[in-house]
């Protein structure tokens, strides 16, 4: 079974897991925590009700550990395997898996937002976002050709050298 206590001194295992570092695990890992115990107070069950029990009381899950919750859900993000798999990984049934998917989803997001990493959605905002005038990794975008209908006139500018089809030539 995958645990985060495994997985912390091995840089590449890690990264290839989960897209993080270690440094950037613990970060987010502080988030992380603080959003699950928002949204998930100590004296109520999962539902919202309140506890009969001291926490910590009845059966434990493999997922008790925080590091670990949010392991698995970012191999989830990550990967995306087979729920299956996920839970053949964490040694929890598909079921769980599912139900822990869900749960443990937006608790990520929140926990993405409060450290700004979340996506931008507007392209406008772009422009005046900090992060693109900061400097960042040089990226290069691979074009594609894609399927168009055939043009009437102006052939000979839309060709592109390929044989028995018009794609339209786009690349940067």
């Amino acid at each position: 079974m995958l645990h985060y206590e495994e997985l912390k001194n091995k840089p590449r295992e890690m990264l290839a897991a989960t897209g993080l570092k270690a440094n950037e695990f613990e970060a987010l890992l502080v988030a992380f925590s603080k959003a699950y115990e928002g949204q998930y107070r100590a004296d109520q069950r999962m539902d919202g009700q309140p506890r009969q029990r001291q926490k910590g009381g009845g059966n434990k899950g493999p997922l008790t550990a925080m590091a670990d919750k949010l392991l698995f859900i970012l191999v989830y993000h990550k990967t995306y395997p087979l729920q299956t798999m996920l839970g053949l990984q964490f040694g929890i049934s598909q079921g769980r898996v599912n139900i822990w998917i869900h749960r443990l989803t937006p608790i990520l997001q929140q926990a993405l937002a409060s450290l700004g990493m979340t996506p931008e959605r507007d392209g406008a905002a772009v422009q005046t976002s900090e992060l693109t005038h900061e400097g960042g990794a040089d990226l290069v975008i691979d074009g594609t050709e894609r399927r168009r209908q055939r043009p009437q006139d102006a052939q000979r500018e839309q060709y592109s050298g390929k044989k028995r089809r018009t794609p339209t030539k786009t690349s940067s």
